[in-house]
């Protein structure tokens, strides 16, 4: 319950950003899955479906956000709660992405060492987002 107040918290905060940096709670990865989430933040591209990247409120390599809050990664996040172990999810280049049924903005990639968790607005179009997101995902987590 925790984790999805602290996910709620962290996509409500996204609508407050209005010019200068888009305040977004980081997550706090360890290990593996730290290591990975910052070597993500260098493969990022700088433009995702027609928004600037631009930065977030506090500074954290576990995250990026493009647009005024409008698309926003969080890379090393919890396991998805209502996630069922024995689901299938679709694959986009080579990338599991479980789509959260209550939230369908959001989106995070299932990664062998850890969860990236995506929020798209419905001015983009996800399979776009998620497409272009897929290749850096993997690098950063397979390197």
């Amino acid at each position: 319950m925790k984790r999805a107040v602290m996910a709620v918290a962290a996509l409500s905060l996204l609508a407050a950003g209005c010019g200068g940096a888009v305040r977004v709670d980081p997550p706090t990865p360890r290990g593996t899955a730290a290591t990975a989430c910052a070597a993500l933040t260098d493969r990022l591209p700088r433009t995702l479906d027609g928004a600037e990247r631009v930065p977030s409120d506090p500074p954290s390599p576990y995250v990026a956000v493009w647009g005024e809050g409008e698309i926003a990664l969080r890379c090393g996040v919890p396991r998805p709660a209502a996630l069922d172990p024995t689901q299938q999810v679709p694959e986009i280049n080579g990338v599991p992405w479980f789509a959260d049924p209550a939230r369908p903005s959001l989106f995070t990639a299932l990664i062998r060492d850890g969860y990236v968790e995506v929020t798209i607005s419905p001015r983009h179009q996800a399979a776009s987002v998620l497409l272009d997101l897929a290749a850096p995902i993997k690098a950063a987590f397979s390197a």
